[in-house]
């Protein structure tokens, strides 16, 4: 069969055309098929391995210490006014933490997947809560963040992606909080965006917390959980208020210039008040030369001395 020279050339165009597309596609597919490998599994039981800020995963830390949250002023003053047993008003009782809680809290975690099940990829990343932080869904279907005038939750509003093998959560749309839980304070515009990221057994969590309100810098903190064979609860017991002996004409606070604890930490560890009112500068490991002439080291540690008890 023969044919005219503008048929002949527009049958080559018309290979091309699909040879192209059919290339594209296969690169596509392909790149799919890596980004889907490079994914990791996060689902299971991760145990909490509390090896560093042991009073911040313990029983809390000092009353006035705000070293190394890039306050500003603002929060300074609001976190010297706090006093914990705002912790036993009736209605601050179930109030739970804000999700960097996650990392800055004690517990274990304990991570699910809701599935399409149509084609079984991942639709949302669900962290069970306990009884004082609400449970994480970590979208990853696409969907939008809300308007900035939507409700605003104690769990937030939280979409996630792939970055290689690790998972990136970006949280918005929670609840005025606070980031240390000696009141140093964090805004409802504050946004969260979290790095899970897995070595064998153990997932390393880095959150990095932004605060146009409260914050001169973003803050950061991290903390590792190791694979537990021992299954963690998804949820954990319920909060019930009930009355602690608070006042309930009253908010306990401390007027300005009169929190009894501002001289604790210099009393017994003789860090200078400066360096425990926080600010970016304390944040950088150049500030300890700035505060090295004026430090004397006590004869000895006298609380939360660490390392092992002395021998009798």
């Amino acid at each position: 069969m023969f044919v005219d020279l503008v048929t002949a050339v527009t049958i080559i165009k018309h290979l091309k055309t699909s040879l192209a597309v059919s290339g594209l596609v296969v690169v596509m597919t392909a790149a799919a098929s890596r980004s889907a490998l490079a994914q990791v599994e996060l689902a299971g039981s991760w145990a909490a391995r509390n090896h560093e800020d042991a009073l911040e995963r313990g029983g809390g830390p000092y009353a006035v210490d705000y070293t190394g949250i890039p306050i500003n002023d603002e929060a300074r003053q609001r976190a010297l006014s706090y006093s914990a047993s705002q912790l036993s008003m009736i209605e601050r009782q179930c109030s739970l933490w804000a999700q960097y809680y996650l990392v800055t809290g004690p517990f274990g975690m304990k991570i699910s997947n809701e599935t399409d099940p149509i084609d079984g990829s991942t639709i949302a990343w669900k962290i069970g809560g306990w009884e004082d932080r609400a449970p994480m869904i970590i979208w990853m279907d696409g969907r939008p963040h809300p308007s900035k005038y939507a409700i605003h939750e104690r769990g937030g509003f939280t979409t996630g992606v792939w970055d290689g093998s690790t998972l990136v959560a970006t949280t918005t749309h929670m609840k005025a909080s606070s980031i240390r839980r000696n009141g140093t304070p964090t805004s409802d515009r504050a946004t969260m965006v979290t790095s899970f990221i897995r070595h064998g057994d153990v997932v390393t969590v880095l959150v990095v917390v932004e605060d146009p309100i409260y914050l001169t810098e973003p803050v950061m903190y991290s903390k590792s959980f190791e694979l537990d064979t021992s299954p963690q609860m998804p949820i954990g017991p319920p909060c019930v208020a009930g009355y602690e002996g608070v006042d309930d004409r009253q908010v306990p606070h401390f007027l300005p210039g009169a929190n009894p604890s501002i001289n604790e930490m210099t009393e017994l560890y003789h860090i200078p008040r400066d360096a425990l009112m926080g600010g970016a500068e304390t944040m950088y490991p150049e500030y300890r030369k700035k505060i090295k002439e004026g430090f004397v080291r006590p004869e000895k540690c006298l609380r939360n001395c660490g390392g092992p008890p002395p021998q009798r």
